[in-house]
């Protein structure tokens, strides 16, 4: 089961979606540190590139190349010089590499695309890499894909085929002029598979509970099959569910009217079809927001005894371990959540009329607000992200929570939009929506509809049938 996760979780109390992939020589020589060499690290240098010359904090480009890491730190009579030339490179790319380590996040054309790639190859930038790799889209993933695979930037090549198999059906002619390899590699790989699941409390074993069901969409057929059941122990009640490297992670939840909070964590491994256990957070909580990125779950607010909580722990999964970062900026329980371009979002909300966005920034441990979108007599219930954008979800005018409006925040321009017109909400399918490549996905016990993400507004684009998971049940 090849790939990563790039999104986020949705969940109701009808259902939860979520989605999985199932089944299927530039660098000078190295030499040992001098300890006289630490304060040169810390001055400025000069990079002359093509005919520009540019000055530089060396802290910068140490923190962000591999080339430069391995050049100050060498002993080598270049480290000490107070002027470097590199030679094969455009001084366009080294721009567009600056701009990025200092924490832009630039727009690329194709011809700065090229610059960029060959720059990160030939720096061993990994930061830059790793920006090129969150910008792919349907606009640019066939390039990216071709230039990762000349350049060898073998994470951006992963991540470019990935998304160009998620898009297949829409590519699939402009990908056969791909070389036959890069073709072949595509083709290799599983497209993202939605998996949902309903509001499920545990039970005995003996009982036939329709709700342990967990499903997946068979978009050739146009219908939900059956993928497993949840272990007997788990819950999906005001749990928190997140996917992260294409795991899917249930923690928390409650059973009983009384709300006693399931301390285990449950683990479900699509290429192998098992269940593991871990241990829950240290606070126990539910109904809060669980987040994957980069190596971690992140377990946001949420409630105890019912009291709301604004404590964040962090689970790193190669480690094994939970424990506390920096607190949310307020209490809050079960807020929209959304990754966009490699970073987390999150809405904490003040009935009835103010929704702030929040980025929670894990190399500073810290909340920044992001924007406020102010509407009368509205709030964000949901939030998904796609390229640069976030579009919130919230229920219409006068609370109207059968009519779905939008607006979209660009998270690189600053600016909101609002999209025109309303969508239909039929038991809180908006509120579950998922993205994959250019389209939105929403499901509900009657129909599954994809839309497509274009043109400054969302266009249904395609029926499938719902998830009734006693339907289901009965059949399988």
């Amino acid at each position: 089961m090849p790939g990563k996760y790039p999104g986020g979780r949705a969940r109701t109390s009808e259902v939860s979606l979520c989605l999985h992939r199932l089944h299927a020589g530039n660098v000078m020589e190295m030499g040992s540190c001098r300890e006289a060499d630490r304060e040169s690290v810390a001055s400025s240098l000069r990079v002359r590139v093509e005919d520009t010359v540019f000055t530089v904090d060396r802290l910068l480009l140490t923190r962000g190349c591999e080339y430069f890491r391995a050049l100050f730190r060498s002993g080598m009579r270049e480290c000490r010089q107070e002027e470097v030339h590199l030679k094969g490179l455009r001084a366009h790319g080294f721009l567009i590499m600056l701009a990025v380590l200092r924490g832009e996040r630039p727009a690329l054309s194709a011809d700065q695309i090229i610059d960029a790639a060959e720059c990160a190859a030939f720096l061993q930038a990994e930061t830059l890499a790793r920006h090129l790799a969150d910008i792919v889209s349907s606009d640019n993933c066939l390039l990216l894909l071709y230039v990762a695979a000349v350049y060898g930037l073998l994470e951006l090549y992963h991540s470019a085929a990935l998304f160009v198999r998620d898009m297949y059906e829409d590519l699939k002619d402009a990908a056969q002029g791909l070389p036959p390899e890069l073709l072949q590699y595509v083709e290799s790989l599983s497209p993202r598979s939605f998996v949902a699941m309903g509001t499920h409390s545990p039970s005995m074993e003996l009982l036939q509970d329709t709700f342990r069901t967990l499903c997946y969409l068979d978009e050739g057929e146009k219908d939900w099959k059956y993928l497993t059941d949840l272990p007997i122990d788990a819950s999906t009640t005001m749990a928190g569910v997140a996917v992260l490297s294409n795991k899917l992670y249930i923690v928390g939840g409650v059973r009983g009217v009384s709300k006693q909070v399931v301390e285990s964590s449950f683990c479900y491994d699509a290429s192998t079809n098992q269940w593991t256990t871990f241990a829950g957070p240290s606070q126990l909580r539910y109904n809060f927001t669980l987040v994957g990125h980069e190596g971690r779950l992140y377990a946001i607010g949420g409630e105890y005894e019912r009291a709301i909580m604004s404590s964040v722990e962090a689970y790193d999964v190669v480690a094994g371990s939970w424990s506390f970062v920096h607190h949310a900026p307020r209490p809050v329980a079960h807020a929209a959540s959304a990754t966009a371009m490699s970073r987390i979002f999150m809405c904490f909300w003040l009935p009835m009329e103010t929704t702030d966005i929040y980025e929670y920034v894990p190399g500073q441990d810290a909340w920044e607000l992001v924007t406020t979108l102010i509407r009368p007599q509205s709030y964000g219930h949901c939030m998904v992200a796609h390229r640069d954008c976030l579009y919130v979800m919230r229920n219409g005018p006068y609370a109207d929570f059968l009519r779905c409006l939008m607006d979209c925040y660009n998270i690189t321009t600053g600016q909101w939009t609002a999209i025109p017109g309303h969508y239909i909400n039929s038991k809180g399918a908006l509120f579950t929506a998922m993205v994959r490549g250019d389209s939105a996905f929403t499901v509900n016990r009657m129909l599954t509809l994809e839309y497509s993400i274009g043109g400054g507004r969302w266009k249904p684009r395609r029926e499938m049938k719902g998830l009734d998971v006693f339907t289901k049940a009965a059949e399988i």
